[in-house]
């Protein structure tokens, strides 16, 4: 968890001032069983001046794309977004049931312990692109959606 903290810091201070007003945290896969083809990632979002996230790409998957998860008379619903609105200031959680990345045909399995690949392309008002690339770890087919402890 530590190493991925100084990634994602590090890439943030490596990047142009405008990216540094993203940031990414508690980035995570769901694990996949073997036939499997799809599976979404999850991660807090957050945009101090505001931004919006309009494109997700991961070598892992064939198709990576925003989604929005709802219930319409006890039926889900699952739709493509073109983008998704970070309003200032405000964390935007990516989580089961709600928005998320979907990654769909799948180039493998997503097994507990691995690391997602996932560059994630911002705009910020002035249209200007910005690009966070991180690292997601794969939990489990069951996880829980909140934070993992790691116990020993």
């Amino acid at each position: 968890m530590k190493r991925l903290m100084l990634t994602a810091l590090a890439t943030l201070l490596t990047t142009s001032p405008v990216l540094a007003q993203v940031t990414v945290a508690d980035p995570w896969v769901r694990g996949t069983v073997a036939q499997q083809r799809a599976t979404g990632a999850f991660m807090k979002l957050t945009a101090p001046a505001g931004a919006r996230l309009v494109e997700a790409r991961s070598p892992m998957a064939g198709v990576v794309e925003i989604h929005e998860m709802t219930m319409d008379n006890n039926v889900m619903r699952m739709r493509q977004v073109p983008m998704l609105e970070l309003p200032a200031g405000k964390a935007v959680e990516l989580k089961p049931g709600g928005y998320h990345v979907m990654l769909m045909d799948l180039k493998q399995p997503m097994k507990t312990g691995e690391s997602v690949p996932i560059t994630l392309v911002f705009e910020d008002k002035d249209k200007k692109r910005l690009t966070v690339d991180i690292k997601a770890p794969v939990r489990a087919l069951n996880a829980p959606a909140g934070k993992m402890e790691h116990k020993h």
